[in-house]
């Protein structure tokens, strides 16, 4: 597993891991990487540090102490004067994901939030559930999923009350 500083063409930052720096490839190329704030599926690798463990020492297999030197973590104690400290990013704790910096992305998040929490994810559904409500044929209730842009168009146009979220829904089962 490998885990990714990822950006969208919007500018907006976040984390993500993958099998391996291939699948990252195959899977960014056929579209499939997907920003965890707008949706946007034009994603790149951003600049990110290396995580380095402190160093420690080692044991040979025939149990005694490794003479050969480690190098310390830059920012420890042990660390050549100088070394800048590795920072996790704004926002960040030791291994958390990126979290909404500004504004606008912290409207987003709890905007999604709210949207899952209240409501029933039917998937590629959508379409078929929301018609259904629509017409009477099920029951009415808050529900959220994906739809071709045709097929929403589609819906507006026959009354159907749908509106577009700024965001992609999580993936879920159905």
């Amino acid at each position: 597993m490998i885990q990714y500083s990822l950006k969208c063409a919007e500018g907006h930052v976040f984390d993500s891991w993958f099998q391996s720096a291939s699948a990252f490839d195959k899977l960014a190329a056929s579209g499939m990487v997907s920003c965890a704030v707008c949706g946007g599926t034009s994603v790149e690798k951003a600049i990110m540090a290396p995580r380095v463990r402190p160093g420690r020492k080692a044991v040979s297999s025939v149990g005694e102490p490794d003479t050969r030197e480690t190098l310390p973590a830059a920012g420890s104690a042990d660390a050549a004067p100088g070394t800048p400290p590795i920072k996790p990013a704004a926002g960040q704790g030791a291994g958390m994901l990126s979290r909404p910096s500004g504004d606008v992305e912290k409207a987003l998040a709890e905007l999604r939030k709210k949207v899952e929490a209240n409501s029933d994810y039917v998937g590629s559904n959508f379409v078929r559930e929301a018609r259904a409500m629509h017409l009477g044929e099920a029951p009415e209730r808050a529900i959220h999923g994906e739809a071709k842009l045709e097929e929403a168009r589609e819906l507006i146009e026959e009354g159907v009350p749908v509106v577009p979220l700024p965001f992609r829904p999580g993936r879920k089962t159905n």
